[in-house]
């Protein structure tokens, strides 16, 4: 059983601060990239060429910005441009492995993220199809 066997709450508050501030990868497939392409009245080239770069050779990150914001993020709204169709990494978050593994990782990410231990209780389950989505 794992030690969030009751559920942990969870609720966006859009505060941007999962999508920028730091440098990082937001993962994306093909999938990703046509529906945030198409949500945002693009060819999915186009807007792979504007918003998406290759790592390591295969893998395709979204670009960010010098100080570290996801270029989806809005400067002004600190929303997603594209929340409805976000990546599997951003649909996933706070429920990562590493933020969920045992409880003090859990309270670090409550400190970082205003919407945890706050709105809807995923349940177990539900947390663990999370984690391994991503």
């Amino acid at each position: 059983m794992p030690w969030y066997d009751d559920g942990l709450q969870f609720e966006c508050t859009v505060c941007g601060r999962c999508c920028g501030g730091g440098s990082g990868y937001v993962w994306v497939t093909q999938d990703d990239i046509g529906a945030m392409a198409k949500h945002l009245g693009l060819v999915p080239l186009v807007f792979e060429q504007a918003f998406v770069w290759t790592v390591r050779g295969h893998k395709r990150s979204l670009k960010e910005y010098p100080n570290g914001d996801c270029v989806m993020l809005s400067e002004k709204s600190r929303g997603c441009k594209v929340y409805e169709q976000r990546p599997v990494q951003c649909r996933t978050w706070p429920f990562w492995e590493q933020n969920t593994d045992i409880p003090a990782s859990w309270k670090i990410t409550a400190k970082f993220c205003p919407g945890c231990n706050r709105g809807r209780l995923y349940s177990a389950a539900e947390i663990e199809e999370r984690r391994q989505q991503f």
